[in-house]
């Protein structure tokens, strides 16, 4: 059977509502952090780990959402995911204290990431190469509204009705994606293509992929690669409210800017899917992010006080690069596994993930308090991911087998 050429519209639409729960679930809150930390009574460190109670659990079911769709189907995975989000949204709201905010935080971690990881594994059931690329980058364009959007509307809230009504919007949103998904997401993962549901065979694979050489030097500079712009993003209350002396609802002044890259990056690289080798996309990546990321230490160090709008631009450029690489090594980690891609995504969620705790978790509250700081790990981000991929990029050319399958 000759698969569809074309990438529908409202195919990416739909995979981009499911990616856009983990931005909201991040960056909503961003302008309600300093009444959240007033009103337990903690510190920023502390208040930063709402976000780490997030993701680590988020990094850690990514090993599972792809494995079960595997076994059971893409969509039950999906909507089972997004009616359990919407629960511990609500839950969220009503925290009567710190330690239950975190308890229901890391069961939004857990439930959140079945979307977004099943909808990459949706995207290679249905398109190869250069499509599959172009889907991808499709799906990015719709995403890149969520994480500028995301800010402005908690500040909005936030400065209404207080911190609470943010994870009741989150709430809101979850239902209304689970509701688009039951009626429009396709089951593109036949019973007749199902592994049996096997622990210890889900976890043979899943080691597996994890030890294969390529995969994984692609896997961790794909994290890595992501970490140098997430890193501006879990440092965002410290760069808005006390770098640049903008208020609660002016979060879009960095999201913009980040977003802008991803969205332009996509765009083009859409284009270039099919007339370039991605390897000379990625290179081109890597190129500007080191750049923007250099701009950025120099223009700093150089003035006491840049200009804001010449920061922006150079975020906008390290971003773009960012953008430039994640397709061509998202696509070539899934084509070593073709009989297991959910589980493949899987794997390689997980290893994003854990980076982006690290960036968002650990090296954001150290990093925060000076954009020189930031800019110079950006830029060694930038130059490992380089390493990493130039060390296996020239692609095998054989399918690759894994223990269980």
């Amino acid at each position: 059977m000759t698969r569809p050429r074309a990438v529908p519209i409202g195919l990416a639409a739909l995979l981009a509502a499911l990616s856009i729960l983990s931005p909201f679930s991040i960056d909503t809150f961003f302008p309600a952090f300093r009444a959240m930390q007033a009103e337990f009574r903690i510190d920023a460190l502390t208040i930063q780990q709402t976000l780490t109670a997030y993701l680590l659990p988020y990094a850690l079911m990514s090993l599972v959402h792809g494995p079960l769709s595997d076994a059971f189907g893409r969509r039950p995975v999906v909507l089972w995911g997004l009616a359990l989000y919407a629960l511990a949204s609500l839950a969220c709201a009503f925290a009567p204290g710190f330690a239950a905010l975190l308890a229901f935080r890391a069961l939004q971690g857990m439930t959140a990431g079945a979307g977004m990881t099943v909808g990459r594994a949706v995207v290679r059931d249905l398109y190869d190469g250069p499509e599959a690329q172009r889907l991808m980058n499709a799906v990015t364009m719709f995403f890149s509204i969520a994480p500028a959007l995301a800010p402005v509307l908690g500040g909005i809230l936030f400065v209404a009705f207080g911190w609470r009504s943010v994870f009741v919007l989150l709430t809101v949103l979850g239902v209304a994606v689970g509701l688009a998904c039951l009626w429009l997401l396709p089951e593109t993962h036949p019973p007749a293509r199902r592994v049996a549901f096997d622990v210890r065979s889900l976890a043979m694979t899943a080691w597996g992929i994890a030890r294969h050489r390529e995969f994984l030097m692609l896997a961790v500079a794909g994290g890595v690669n992501f970490a140098a712009v997430l890193m501006y993003v879990g440092s965002a209350p410290a760069i808005v409210l006390d770098r640049w002396g903008l208020s609660e609802t002016q979060f879009a002044a960095l999201f913009v800017p980040i977003i802008g890259g991803f969205l332009f990056g996509a765009i083009i690289s859409s284009r270039m899917a099919g007339r370039i080798a991605p390897a000379r996309q990625a290179l081109l990546g890597f190129v500007l992010s080191l750049l923007g990321s250099a701009a950025t230490v120099s223009l700093n160090l150089l003035v006491t006080q840049a200009p804001l709008l010449l920061q922006q631009v150079l975020l906008t450029i390290t971003t773009l690069g960012v953008q430039f690489v994640v397709p061509v090594l998202t696509v070539r980690m899934l084509d070593l596994f073709p009989d297991v891609r959910g589980s493949a995504a899987s794997v390689q969620s997980f290893a994003a993930l854990l980076f982006s705790c690290a960036a968002i978790g650990v090296l954001a509250p150290l990093l925060q308090g000076s954009l020189v700081a930031l800019g110079v790990a950006s830029m060694l981000a930038a130059l490992t991911s380089l390493a990493l991929w130039w060390s296996v990029r020239s692609p095998a050319q054989v399918v690759v087998t894994v223990p269980g399958t």
